[in-house]
């Protein structure tokens, strides 16, 4: 795998998917490769699946406390997706930016979109299931949610497709080294 450049400015990378896309994966494996990498920590108000853990994965935190994140106007953005809130804090990424670090963030396609109008710069790049039949698969295969969660998340992706076409680039996820190879090329090109 390339390493990613140094880069003077801070730079705001954005990878977003359907939910099941690989999207969280990629991540893992970018961070364990190029810990140079910042990485922006969701807050979510849902509830941990089996092995995440509070402050690495998620901040988790009640409905009660997010909305009132999000009237002291805390989050750079926010949204809410198969039933629950998701939210980046506009701190942690403008302190990014500020070092002069790359700022990785694992985002839904709503999230995406609005941090894509507040910072302009960002590299955003939308990740693709090779076929819909694997999104599926690989949903089911992860065995966090529930059958009637399963089917949201499916009913959702078929919407958010029509979104990668709002992303500077596509990705499709079909063998992980190769995914992560191009998003690495593609983030030294900028």
């Amino acid at each position: 795998m390339g390493t990613i450049k140094d880069n003077k400015k801070g730079r705001l990378i954005i990878l977003s998917s359907p939910s099941g896309g690989g999207k969280s994966t990629i991540c893992k494996h970018l961070k364990e490769k190029q810990p140079e990498l910042g990485y922006s920590v969701s807050t979510t108000t849902r509830m941990p699946r089996n092995g995440e853990k509070d402050g690495k994965d998620y901040f988790f935190v009640n409905k009660k406390e997010f909305k009132k994140a999000v009237k002291e106007g805390l989050f750079a953005e926010w949204a809410k997706v198969h039933n629950h809130y998701y939210g980046t804090a506009r701190k942690v990424i403008d302190d990014f930016i500020k070092k002069g670090k790359t700022c990785l963030l694992d985002i839904d396609i709503q999230g995406g979109l609005q941090l894509m109008r507040s910072y302009p710069d960002a590299v955003s790049i939308f990740i693709l299931p090779p076929s819909f039949e694997e999104l599926e698969r690989r949903l089911r295969n992860r065995k966090t949610d529930s059958e009637r969660t399963i089917r949201i998340r499916l009913r959702n992706a078929k919407k958010e497709l029509e979104y990668q076409k709002f992303y500077d680039h596509t990705v499709v996820n079909s063998i992980l080294d190769e995914t992560i190879n191009k998003i690495v090329e593609i983030i030294n090109k900028k």
